[in-house]
């Protein structure tokens, strides 16, 4: 059979190294801790791996890079332990693979996997490498979406229970309603999709999700904390306080009888159980910024962001947009919310002249309502309990429905005299 020449192209590596697509990669799931070692000959290789590291789904594998041949992967393993996964890079023609693999081979643990990336499109080539116990072969240009859907091929299991989503709120100020908003919207995600849900408040000295939902729950999230080797699924049950048929709460201590100086993987092993525990997770992270909310934050799969149109709001959220999508390469801008607006005698930033420097529109804008919110407040429930038809719980609807990927967005529009509110499209 003949083979079809590949032969790497500046164009064509750029476009390979562009092409991300979204929606694949919403769909992988986290790799699990292994380690891989990737060996790429050509500079297009090399940025494609480079951009793989930064991606979240590899946050626990350690990987390593190196601008180097077949040859010198043998070298190197020859007197050091194979990692879990080989990605090699290689130019050769289909007939001369076998025999550069042949140094390596001899030095390979058993158990290591091995993914090639060559130039030719050649079908016996294929067959004759998985003959061999070659895990995936690939025909270079690769993208990250491509490399990285061959390690999930390779390391997560098809099989094994689905991991749940996290949502993670958070305010772009102290006191904008990132909390509120966080609060509503699990509850209504649990109530609009009879999914059973978990709303972990992250915020130990000063959480309110307990007032929230008038909960007074013995135990919580800091029992978790400070015992991770008993942590597990079981044990997690055991913390939950139930505030509705599908809706549980991991209440914060909301206690100053110590210092909360919590390290950066302090969260991690908590949202592994939250994700094998409950379709949803709903993270009410507060307004911090330390190794831990960066490290959290980086990690989960939707991020909602609230702000207040004012200049300090607008400050910090162009600053905390802008680390990330340092931090969040691959995926998409987290969710932006205007909260309060519509404030009696407060001067405020308009929504559109907010959302300008920050190069996102809002994906809802809701008005300032004294007396909806605080009689939510002042008696332990949510804004779809106390009045299900008003303006402010179909918002708190649709967001839920976009984050939990059920609908599509439009544009906020005007809402009344002064006010806005953001109308979100249904798919």
């Amino acid at each position: 059979m003949s083979t079809v020449d590949y032969t790497f192209k500046n164009d064509a590596a750029d476009e390979a190294d562009d092409a991300i697509r979204p929606a694949e990669l919403e769909a992988m799931r986290p790799l699990p801790r292994i380690s891989v070692h990737a060996f790429c000959e050509s500079e297009a290789m090399l940025r494609t791996m480079e951009r793989c590291a930064q991606d979240r789904r590899l946050a626990k594998v350690s990987l390593k890079i190196s601008s180097a041949s077949i040859a010198a992967a043998a070298n190197m393993f020859a007197s050091a332990p194979t990692p879990n996964l080989l990605i090699l890079e290689t130019s050769a023609q289909p007939g001369d693979i076998m025999e550069e693999l042949a140094p390596l081979a001899e030095v390979c643990d058993p158990s290591t996997k091995v993914v090639i990336v060559g130039r030719y499109n050649d079908i016996p080539l294929y067959r004759e490498l998985i003959r061999n116990g070659i895990s995936e072969y690939m025909v270079g240009p690769v993208g990250m979406t491509d490399v990285l859907a061959a390690m999930s091929a390779i390391f997560v299991d098809p099989d094994a229970e689905p991991l749940g989503r996290s949502l993670a709120f958070i305010g772009a100020k102290g006191g904008c309603g990132s909390s509120t908003i966080a609060h509503n919207c699990a509850f209504d995600i649990s109530n609009l999709f009879q999914t059973e849900v978990i709303l972990a408040d992250l915020d130990l000295p000063y959480g309110t999700a307990n007032i929230d939902f008038d909960q007074d729950p013995p135990q919580g999230i800091s029992e978790a904390i400070y015992a991770p080797d008993r942590l597990d699924e079981v044990f997690l049950d055991r913390l939950l306080a139930k505030c509705s048929q599908h809706l549980s709460l991991l209440a914060a201590p909301s206690m100053l009888d110590r210092g909360y100086d919590l390290e950066r993987g302090s969260f991690q092993p908590i949202l592994e159980v939250l994700q094998r525990s409950a379709p949803i997770t709903v993270l009410d992270v507060p307004h911090a910024w330390s190794e831990w909310t960066r490290t959290l934050l980086s990690e989960v799969d939707e991020l909602v962001i609230t702000a207040v149109p004012d200049l300090a709001n607008l400050r910090n959220a162009k600053n905390m947009l802008d680390a990330l999508k340092k931090l969040r390469p691959n995926d998409k801008p987290p969710h932006l919310i205007l909260n309060q607006v519509g404030l009696p005698k407060r001067p405020e930033i308009s929504p559109s002249d907010f959302c300008e420097p920050l190069g996102v529109e809002p994906v809802a804008i809701i008005p300032f309502d004294a007396q909806l919110f605080g009689a939510a407040s002042n008696s332990g429930r949510m804004i779809a309990e106390m009045d299900r038809k008003s303006p402010t719980a179909e918002t708190f609807s649709q967001i839920a429905h976009l984050v939990t990927g059920r609908a599509t967005v439009k544009k906020p529009k005007k809402a009344g005299i002064g006010k806005m509110l953001g109308l979100l499209g249904r798919k």
